[in-house]
């Protein structure tokens, strides 16, 4: 049977998709794994594109792009050919990308905000739809710079910039730029590129994607200085017209298939043409993403045949235009108070506008306004969360802590594991020395966000002040540890121990993290 595939616009056998289980243990992890059924027509999930380098646009050449991907599925189904990456594997390009992520977070280059993150997470989960299987975990994340670019490494992580984000109109946009990289990470095309230098470490590696892509922002241009000159030098990422045609293909069906507007991606590249023209500056993600001008047509071509039909939304996880108003608040304050300043002139009425004044008012230190400002924003939205949290944490920077109290009380009874709200309400108690419940907004840290050891600090603290010794010292001792002074973790482990009578559960915790401490200082 022949099976359509709008992925290529071809046909092909359907014998040949079950080349990944065939009987002679071949495989080769970009063959297509499944059939699935999209708008009645039957597509092949994952496939191999062979690429014409040359960029041959002659008849022979087209017709070569067609039959030779199904030509060399077959040979591995019959001759287990041996598969392109074997020596760059799925586990190569999992340790490539964890490096990446971990200098990433190391070099503080990600946006550190839990609000921001859920949200990227959710649209990049949502885009994942399509996908039935994969090699890799996903993971989401947004980029601290001010620089228009996106981009994916090896093993499954995607990046935004919040330039980009401050920069699209909705969350259709948002979600195509999503779609698109994890079409680069699904069809393995940086991992075709680093495959070819395969005598870098991948340390080496990293770096060298450090280089492509982490240029052209202020807060993390330094970002490519901090892993290796050398190594950015000896590679060159960027994709080829092919990758970008074939992740356009795919990232439009991982689009739609998650319910969005095939719009949208035609939109964000017209958009950032625009921005071009009126920056006078090419966004980074052109420097990475070439060939904009054909995948404008490529995409607009798709969209009057293919997706002809298509009637998704602009927006499903949401509210994104808040998102982009918390991003929008970062950087420089000055002629970010100017932006949101005209947008409240244009439209006084406009709570996003005036949250977003509101923070940026705060940000400077200008609390008065920041006060009046988000209690304008509370009369046209009296049940918003963020608006309530940012009330009381102006409350609180201004010493007003009974008056910020009510504030937090209600934004947590709406949004009741929201960190934001849950941290400035403990500090709100602690400052009021209703110690029993500052303690619990600490612990429901603790529990929401384990990795976040700045908590333990507070929860110390806190038994500290409640004259509560043993617990004190467990959690400092575990805050120390935690920052790598051990000497001084087990300190206070050994203060803890000195109160210890019977079996209380605190002191059997800080017996056990005590104990690879003092094994590893008898070594020493």
């Amino acid at each position: 049977m022949n099976l359509y595939n709008p992925l290529r616009g071809t046909s092909v056998n359907s014998s040949l998709l079950s080349c990944e289980q065939n009987e002679t243990g071949c495989s080769h992890p970009r063959w297509p794994a499944s059939v699935n059924t999209m708008n009645g027509v039957v597509y092949a999930e994952r496939s191999e594109y062979a690429r014409d380098r040359n960029d041959n646009k002659g008849v022979y050449g087209g017709i070569l792009k067609k039959i030779l991907p199904y030509f060399l599925c077959l040979m591995v189904c019959l001759g287990c050919v041996s598969p392109a990456f074997a020596e760059f594997t799925i586990e190569d390009e999992k340790k490539l990308g964890q490096e990446f992520y971990e200098k990433m977070v190391k070099h503080d280059f990600l946006v550190q905000d839990k609000q921001v993150n859920d949200y990227i997470t959710k649209v990049g989960e949502t885009c994942l739809k399509a996908i039935s299987n994969s090699f890799f975990e996903y993971r989401f994340s947004v980029v601290r710079s001010s620089a228009v670019n996106a981009f994916a490494t090896p093993g499954g992580y995607i990046y935004v910039n919040h330039g980009l984000i401050t920069l699209v109109e909705n969350e259709g946009e948002l979600a195509a730029v999503i779609a698109h990289e994890i079409a680069h990470v699904h069809t393995r095309h940086i991992a075709d590129m680093v495959s070819k230098q395969t005598k870098l470490s991948i340390a080496a590696l990293a770096a060298a994607i450090a280089g492509a892509f982490l240029g052209g922002g202020g807060e993390v241009t330094a970002a490519a200085m901090s892993f290796s000159i050398a190594a950015m030098q000896t590679l060159s990422l960027k994709y080829s017209r092919d990758n970008e045609e074939e992740a356009d293909r795919y990232g439009l069906v991982y689009l739609t298939e998650a319910g969005y507007r095939a719009e949208g991606a035609l939109n964000l590249l017209k958009l950032m043409r625009r921005y071009e023209f009126y920056s006078n500056s090419v966004p980074s993600y052109f420097m990475t993403h070439p060939g904009t001008d054909d995948r404008i047509r490529y995409i607009d071509g798709l969209l009057h045949t293919v997706y002809a039909n298509n009637r998704g939304q602009t927006e499903i996880v949401g509210p994104f235009r808040r998102i982009k108003m918390m991003l929008m608040t970062r950087g420089e304050l000055e002629s970010r108070v100017r932006y949101f300043e005209e947008e409240v002139k244009n439209n006084p009425s406009d709570v996003d506008s005036l949250y977003g004044l509101g923070l940026v008012q705060s940000r400077k230190g200008r609390y008065n306004e920041s006060l009046e400002t988000l209690r304008r924003a509370l009369s046209f939205a009296p049940k918003d969360p963020d608006i309530l949290r940012e009330l009381g944490a102006a409350c609180f920077k201004m010493g007003r802590y009974a008056e910020g109290l009510p504030y937090l009380s209600q934004a947590l009874e709406i949004s009741k594991d929201d960190v934001g709200t849950l941290s400035w309400l403990g500090n709100t108690y602690e400052a009021l020395a209703i110690y029993d419940k500052a303690l619990k907004c600490y612990q429901a840290l603790e529990t929401l966000d384990p990795t976040d050891h700045e908590i333990y600090y507070s929860i110390g603290m806190i038994y500290g002040k409640m004259k509560d010794i043993i617990p004190h010292r467990y959690y400092m001792g575990l805050y120390f540890q935690k920052q790598g002074k051990m000497d001084t973790a087990l300190f206070h482990f050994r203060e803890g121990l000195k109160h210890c009578v019977g079996n209380d559960l605190f002191c059997e915790d800080i017996r056990k993290a005590m104990a690879p401490l003092s094994q590893g200082k008898k070594k020493r």
